[in-house]
């Protein structure tokens, strides 16, 4: 398979998979799925290498590293269906330059649903082996008309000799980080729409749309229609101007439409985050107090319910919200309070902010210790940012493990079956702490087995995957979160 090594470095926000420790190897991960005449359905892994996590050895013009690369992808029926290991040879670094690199891997799926198991091992540094997986469903995209994934360029250039990169005559280094800050200006996609040679017209349009997540809305001026000549594969390549777009979270949204604008099969959805630091913000001074808004608010609350909606707020926003607490003018915090919900929820904000506020009161109660607000736990922002889990395995006991808690959300927004496994290794009345989570975006560490057991065997290297394999007397913690999918 020819791969072709390129490098990018830029800042990560991400909200793909991600699996590591400190000091040792981290990689991101994403997943597509297309459709070839020829080949039927098939998959594509994104990795992208954290360029500084990996040890590197001198070469002839400078430092490279080696990963040893396994890949299996499992159906639901738990037969092993596509296997893949090579090794991947870094591009040369210099001494102050080190940056991030990229491969992908495609392989042919049938229909239906699989689990991909990637581990990845530092062959320089041979520190032990990092394992992460990811879900992966593959759609019917053979004679039905149809939108494929749709793939962010990071870079798409004009493609002079093809590489694994290359798609229809470009060359595109995928963006695997869905957060764009201010200065990110463009959203440019990549998708490839199927079969519409099957409709009776040779015509067709595309539909881009921008859809916030928060409330419905359509951001009509970001609508485009293009207008498309119907072929059994038809690639599209746009960029999109976001440098207008608010913050906020959205989802592009991509249709195909018949002649008379009805739509044609599913459409394909990419979802992103969005700060726009440059928007227009209300002036502080122009808002104006609703007495029944306030009403629920104390002046010696008033800062604690500011500070509550951390959980929940963007990163621009949290910094406006302790920028606000440490001056300390109540009637600000007021006015940022009410006009939080006011961005978020529009013609509902009373109704939003009284459902939150009994959310923080619950998480107050149910989490909050002598040394932090409820919202301040890892607990009680979980439940805040992601709401009531649907079900929680408590383990307050155990002769080999610390107290421990495992959610299980059956669905996160566009994610599905979810787990966050929190511990209290300081036995500390409700100082539960997160340790691992499969959610995106959030912490993850593989090893939390053998963290849990640490109470039992205080030698265990939780960096050995050999070490500790939570075989200890009474542990049950693995079997917990097996249980809880």
């Amino acid at each position: 398979m020819n791969r072709l090594l390129l490098t990018l470095c830029y800042v990560l926000a991400l909200s793909c998979t991600i699996f590591g420790q400190t000091g040792k190897l981290k990689a991101y991960i994403d997943q597509k799925t297309y459709y070839s005449p020829e080949l039927g359905n098939y998959a594509e892994i994104q990795l992208q290498f954290v360029g500084h996590s990996l040890k590197y050895e001198p070469v002839e013009g400078g430092l490279r590293s080696k990963v040893a690369i396994n890949i299996a992808a499992v159906n639901s029926a738990n037969d092993t269906l596509v296997t893949d290991a090579y090794v991947l040879e870094s591009p040369i670094m210099r001494d102050s330059i080190i940056e991030d690199f990229f491969d992908i891997i495609r392989f042919p799926l049938a229909q239906g649903n699989y689990t991909v198991h990637i581990s990845l091992l530092d062959l320089v540094a041979n520190t032990g082996e990092m394992r992460g997986e990811i879900e992966m469903q593959i759609p019917t995209y053979a004679r039905t008309i149809s939108v494929s994934d749709i793939l962010i360029a990071e870079f798409a250039n004009k493609t002079t000799e093809p590489t694994v990169f290359s798609k229809s005559g470009y060359d595109i280094i995928p963006r695997i980080s869905n957060f764009y800050p201010t200065d990110l200006t463009s959203l440019p996609y990549y998708t490839e729409l199927y079969n519409t040679d099957m409709l009776p017209d040779s015509l067709f349009a595309v539909r881009q749309r921008i859809i916030s997540t928060t409330d419905s809305k359509e951001m009509v001026e970001f609508t485009r229609f293009t207008k498309m000549t119907a072929a059994p594969v038809v690639p599209l390549l746009r960029n999109v101007d976001i440098s207008k777009l608010p913050s906020g979270s959205y989802r592009l949204e991509l249709a195909i439409l018949d002649r008379s604008n009805a739509e044609q099969g599913e459409a394909a959805y990419y979802y992103f985050e969005r700060i726009n630091e440059f928007e227009a913000f209300t002036n502080i001074d122009d808002i104006v107090l609703n007495p029944e808004f306030q009403s629920l608010i104390t002046d010696d609350s008033v800062e604690y319910y500011l500070a509550s909606l951390i959980p929940i707020a963007r990163p621009a926003e949290v910094k406006n919200i302790l920028d606000n607490i440490k001056i300390g003018n109540k009637e600000n915090c007021r006015k940022h309070l009410q006009q939080f919900w006011i961005q978020t929820s529009g013609n509902n904000a009373f109704n939003a902010w009284v459902d939150y506020k009994k959310q923080v009161l619950l998480v107050e109660e149910m989490y909050g210790n002598n040394f932090q607000d409820g919202y301040e736990t890892d607990r009680g922002r979980v439940y805040l940012q992601y709401g009531q889990p649907n079900q929680i395995i408590t383990r307050e006991t155990s002769p080999s493990e610390y107290p421990y808690e495992i959610w299980h959300y059956y669905k996160i927004k566009m994610y599905s079956n979810k787990r966050f496994v929190f511990y209290n290794p300081d036995l500390v009345n409700k100082g539960y702490r997160l340790l691992h989570s499969d959610m995106v975006g959030e912490q993850q560490n593989y090893r939390w087995p053998q963290a849990l057991a640490k109470r039992n065997s205080s030698n265990i290297n939780i960096d050995d995957p050999n070490d500790g394999n939570n075989s200890h007397y009474g542990g049950n913690a693995l079997e917990d979160y097996n249980i809880a999918r």
